[in-house]
């Protein structure tokens, strides 16, 4: 149990209002059921269970504290939420468990959560010298240090240049493995003082403080981000109800071009070029309710900075694609 301070005054969940208008259609039906994939500290769950009293909510969170944390800001309605630990990916095998066939509404809030960002000794933060882990659930995993003191040069570059867009990558990785040789990397702080000595002063005051790109690579090596991300949507879509919405807040373009690609595929007809008509299972699947992606506005940017990078995408499914049963579209509740 965490004891660093309640939810509520620690988190402000990015586009909440917004979010919540848009999956409000899929949410008004009767025994409707919300997964938040990415629960956190609860801000986006606890919206939707005040928004909509009838809906019942199940969270996901591979990390144990935002758990806790969630678990104390909706002890309310407990009757109506269950959090699971658990990774996004693992939504369909979580829903099975509750015996729950399709959902009405999903959210995804990708990317690191204000907790992880907010505790030092969490390794996210390259403004404090804190323990290099990044892992984002702490019981298992690799952490940010055994990345960077055991991997080839080849590989560290990649990972900063694909996961990083770092234009430096490969002289630091290559001064990463000359460091590590005399002693191993184990927190923030010495690796900042590497990038400040690689990446050039010109670059630093055009592109902002030279650890943000390779904190950032790190973090989605470690908990293996992107790939996670790629087989959780396709999973998420193909438990959606018809009528149902998947709303995804991203905050990197890495992130926002996997939902970008998986909402697009869904929403575009697959009839062969020449046949005269659409048959059923060449239509469509998906009907994208946001007009590419929506930004935060510059007031709530102001209010909460950390929301300045994010894109909301949001589809409403049109139709099945699998054998499901629409009079029973769930197997049962939470209870």
């Amino acid at each position: 149990m965490t004891h660093r301070g309640q939810a509520q005054g620690r988190h402000v969940p990015v586009l909440r209002d917004r979010i919540l208008d848009l999956l409000g259609r899929a949410l008004s039906v009767p025994d409707a059921v919300h997964v938040d994939a990415t629960l956190g500290m609860g801000g986006h769950a606890g919206g939707v269970l005040e928004r909509f009293p009838e809906v019942t909510v199940v969270g996901l969170d591979r990390d144990r504290e935002a758990l806790a944390l969630a678990g104390q800001r909706l002890a309310r309605f407990a009757d109506r939420f269950v959090a699971v630990h658990a990774v996004y990916d693992e939504v369909g095998a979580v829903l099975d468990s509750l015996g729950i066939d399709t959902v009405n509404g999903i959210l995804f809030d990708l990317g690191v959560s204000s907790l992880q960002l907010d505790e030092a000794d969490r390794g996210f933060a390259y403004r404090v010298d804190a323990p290099l882990d990044m892992r984002m659930d702490q019981s298992a995993g690799r952490t940010a240090a055994e990345v960077l003191n055991t991997y080839p040069a080849p590989e560290l570059a990649r990972i900063l240049k694909e996961y990083g867009e770092e234009r430096y990558a490969r002289s630091i990785a290559a001064e990463v493995v000359r460091e590590r040789q005399h002693e191993p990397f184990t927190t923030s702080g010495r690796l900042v003082e590497l990038l400040r000595r690689v990446i050039p002063i010109s670059s630093q005051r055009q592109s902002g403080h030279p650890a943000k790109r390779t904190f950032q690579a790190l973090r989605i090596e470690v908990n293996d981000e992107l790939g996670t991300w790629q087989r959780a949507v396709p999973e998420a879509i193909a438990r959606l109800s018809v009528g149902g919405r998947i709303a995804i807040l991203s905050y990197h373009s890495l992130e926002d071009r996997i939902a970008k690609r998986a909402l697009s595929a869904g929403a575009t007809s697959t009839t062969p070029p020449g046949l005269p008509v659409e048959l059923p299972e060449h239509a469509p699947y998906l009907r994208l309710v946001t007009r590419g992606a929506e930004e935060p506005s510059e007031a709530e940017v102001i209010a909460n900075p950390r929301a300045a990078s994010a894109r909301l995408r949001v589809a409403e499914r049109t139709r099945a694609t699998t054998p499901a049963t629409p009079e029973h579209p769930r197997k049962g509740l939470i209870r």
